[in-house]
């Protein structure tokens, strides 16, 4: 993409913002940070998502779905009604923003299984949930399912991510962790659904950069049941890092040396054990592989994980201050919300960051 006549390398911005004790704090400090890097994106997609925000409802799984039309919501709840208890529904409470035009219908449904359709479905809970969801996205024509975690809730549009944060009213909202993004697409139109955060049960991404391996990505993922209907890279990593974890078993970290793995030339000078640790992981996951530029924050129950592209084409800095941790593309994101910091660093690539509640950060710096 070009602004005028200047090409913005490193269009697109990511923040993150985690309390290691799962305090919940407000949605007004992520606003800020992303609001930094407001040259980043040009207007076509922003967004946020929020951990902890539904605790009145955490046993319960919060749709968050766009609708074309009220023929769309119709059949959509009529499939819903089918499939799940639905406990609570209602709009997702918004305001009217300059800049966020041409909204959808946004509701929200706390719902959980009938236990008899689970059973005959012989899936376990989050498979079947999962499975569901991709039923609406590819069938229910003008039905967007774009967040589906239990305790936590993805929060998009098109327009300037500060914009967006307002428009949902995420200010009041509260939660232990967010993370947001300012888009500036290069393959793909600017649309609600193509926004970022991408967004799978309780696993989102946030995405700057470009994985030129998304054809090779896409058809192996694709080989697992996931449906890519977006025609973006995010929704790809996304549904990666989901079968890495949820379906393979993986830790976040051996996910991390999958899709960020070191080169063959590094391995070779590792240590006997580490060595055949890392070419297990490349030789039986080569399809999960992510090769081109990118900086990515995973938000998950319970956690966080900062990754760099193994060159570190894109920038990430990490900042700490007593029980948070900040991730962002630019340091300035971090000191506009905390200027005092305890630490602060940049991770190398493929290096991952890895905080999680009651734990430490695990990083290599």
């Amino acid at each position: 993409m070009r602004e005028g006549q200047i090409r913005i390398p490193s269009g697109c911005a990511i923040s993150g913002i985690i309390d290691k004790t799962g305090k919940r704090m407000s949605g007004e400090a992520i606003i800020k940070s992303i609001s930094v890097m407001h040259d980043r994106s040009n207007g076509l997609g922003g967004g946020f998502a929020a951990y902890g925000i539904y605790p009145e409802y955490k046993d319960f799984y919060a749709l968050h779905i766009f609708y074309e039309n009220t023929g769309a919501k119709k059949s959509c709840e009529e499939f819903l009604e089918r499939h799940f208890d639905i406990i609570n529904l209602s709009k997702i409470p918004t305001r009217k923003v300059k800049g966020i035009t041409d909204e959808p219908l946004i509701w929200r449904y706390f719902v959980t299984p009938f236990a008899t359709k689970l059973a005959d479905s012989q899936l376990d809970e989050r498979e079947y949930m999962a499975k569901c969801v991709f039923r609406v996205n590819t069938r229910i024509q003008g039905a967007y399912v774009f967040s589906c975690g239990k305790n936590m809730g993805v929060f998009k549009a098109v327009g300037f991510p500060e914009d967006v944060g307002r428009f949902y009213r995420l200010e009041e909202y509260e939660g232990y962790c967010f993370t947001a993004h300012g888009r500036y697409p290069t393959n793909t139109p600017g649309w609600w659904g193509g926004a970022h955060p991408f967004a799978l049960l309780d696993y989102s991404v946030v995405h700057n950069g470009e994985i030129s391996s998304y054809d090779a990505n896409r058809r192996a993922i694709e080989m697992y049941g996931y449906k890519c209907t977006l025609l973006t890279d995010t929704e790809v990593i996304t549904y990666i890092i989901d079968y890495l974890h949820r379906k393979i078993g993986l830790k976040m970290e051996e996910i991390a040396s999958v899709i960020a793995a070191p080169f063959w030339q590094t391995i070779s000078r590792m240590e006997p054990e580490k060595q055949k640790y890392h070419e297990y992981l490349r030789n039986a996951f080569s399809a999960q592989l992510i090769t081109g530029p990118f900086s990515i924050i995973v938000g998950f129950d319970g956690g966080i994980m900062a990754l760099n592209d193994r060159l570190k084409l894109r920038s990430m800095v990490v900042g700490e201050k007593g029980d948070k941790v900040y991730i962002a593309n630019e340091e300035a994101a971090i000191r506009i919300v905390e200027p005092d910091l305890d630490r602060v660093w940049a991770p190398s690539g493929g290096e991952p960051v890895i905080v999680l509640l009651n734990g430490g950060v695990n990083s290599g710096s």
